[in-house]
């Protein structure tokens, strides 16, 4: 079951947030006006989590952003949240299933409810960002039909604790 949410459901934002295995990262490559991509395993794969975010009522209350959480037996298992963007995509700030429920059709069913509301908000399609580290998110993105639109290496260059560039990933109604 996705439902948007709300006060009733609001202390499940960041139930979802576990971390997941760096196992490699992905190589972009841009020819003939084309981003494609190799992955590059490491020999010492290591664990990874982000911090849990702030909570923002206006994912609530407001127009242009919502909050979807996945329920698997009353239990908040996985949740994506969006907002609109300037330049007319929805724009998926983040994506999050609990490790035990993932690769079982969780993540797809968010990014379908994403695409729903998407349309139904008028957006010519969904973007997002992702980390060259997060192989399974990048592998996960493609698989469903979205493209590499641009990379940046500059994001994560003041953070001491980072060796990651940015891919920006986008899907065109």
């Amino acid at each position: 079951m996705i439902i948007k949410m709300t006060q009733a459901n609001i202390n499940d934002f960041n139930k979802s947030n576990d971390g997941f295995i760096v196992f490699g990262r992905i190589v972009p490559k841009f020819e003939n006006r084309i981003w494609k991509y190799t992955e590059e395993l490491f020999s010492k794969p290591y664990f990874k989590k982000y911090e849990d975010e702030e909570i923002d009522i206006g994912y609530i209350e407001g127009e242009r952003k919502v909050v979807f959480f996945y329920y698997a037996e009353n239990n908040c298992i996985g949740q994506i949240r969006l907002r609109g963007n300037w330049n007319g995509y929805a724009y998926v700030e983040d994506v999050a299933v609990a490790k035990e429920y993932r690769k079982n059709g969780v993540g797809t069913a968010l990014l379908n409810k994403a695409f729903e509301w998407a349309k139904e908000n008028n957006f010519c399609g969904l973007m997002l960002e992702t980390q060259d580290i997060n192989v399974s998110a990048c592998r996960f993105y493609s698989k469903n039909n979205f493209i590499i639109g641009s990379i940046d290496t500059m994001i994560y260059s003041n953070l001491s604790t980072a060796n990651e560039i940015a891919i920006l990933w986008y899907y065109k109604f």
